[in-house]
């Protein structure tokens, strides 16, 4: 299958450890009716729709920030990162997480997909789980409804956790961490298409988090002149 990714800048992390990727500045120039969201807490279970956007067709930078890790799930051996969001999905509830977006939703979720991070304690240390999780996506169940995953080398009480999701009807790209963690998803809902699309800010875990910032726009298609 040919998949056409959105064209990214990529170049090494200042601290030498890890190379960052992240979409071409050109790619804002398509941006149009922003919608700004300034501090807003979000409870543990809540659901917060994100209205004026074409859902369908959109560009969403989230910023969520943690204030203490004494509820987050403990982590007792080192497990894939892929297992770990297929296992530990977007229903299932822990302390810190799974928060995040859901992308390409139904009006009354019975598809979705979620983009999100979950917090775990280990060895002492924080861990935070990046995951893309297309097991809700479609209600067609012969589409690949795989789920992806890895850890993003962030430290959730001193760093803002950011998510930016470009989303183009079938394709959800993801960045976690400023570019440190890159996740490509293709999806196929039969219900959240065109109009009938939605998008959401979600926590799921028991424990409040606080969105910092949310901006989030419609994209305009790109012109693209061959020879």
């Amino acid at each position: 299958m040919y998949l056409q990714a959105i064209p990214r800048a990529i170049w090494l992390h200042e601290s030498g450890k890890q190379l960052v990727q992240w979409p071409v500045v050109e790619i804002e120039k398509l941006r149009t009716n922003p919608v700004n969201w300034h501090t807003k807490v979000l409870k543990g279970g809540q659901l917060l729709l994100v209205n004026g956007i074409t859902a369908v067709q959109a560009d969403v930078e989230i910023s969520f920030e943690v204030n203490k890790l004494d509820n987050a799930e403990i982590l007792n051996s080192w497990v894939d990162p892929q297992i770990l969001c297929s296992q530990k999905g977007s229903a299932v509830r822990s302390g810190l997480g799974p928060f995040g977006l859901l992308v390409l939703a139904s009006k009354g979720l019975q598809e979705y997909t979620s983009v999100f991070f979950r917090i775990f304690k280990y060895q002492n240390k924080s861990l935070v789980l990046f995951c893309s999780d297309q097991s809700r996506s479609s209600l067609n169940k012969d589409n690949d409804l795989t789920t992806y995953g890895t850890f993003v080398d962030v430290d959730p009480l001193h760093e803002k956790l950011s998510l930016r999701s470009l989303i183009d009807h079938s394709v959800v790209e993801s960045f976690g961490g400023e570019g440190k963690a890159c996740i490509t998803a293709r999806v196929y809902p039969t219900l959240a298409i065109n109009d009938e699309a939605q998008l959401y800010a979600f926590n799921n875990g028991t424990s409040g988090v606080k969105i910092t910032s949310l901006s989030a726009w419609s994209m305009r298609k790109a012109q693209i002149n061959g020879n």
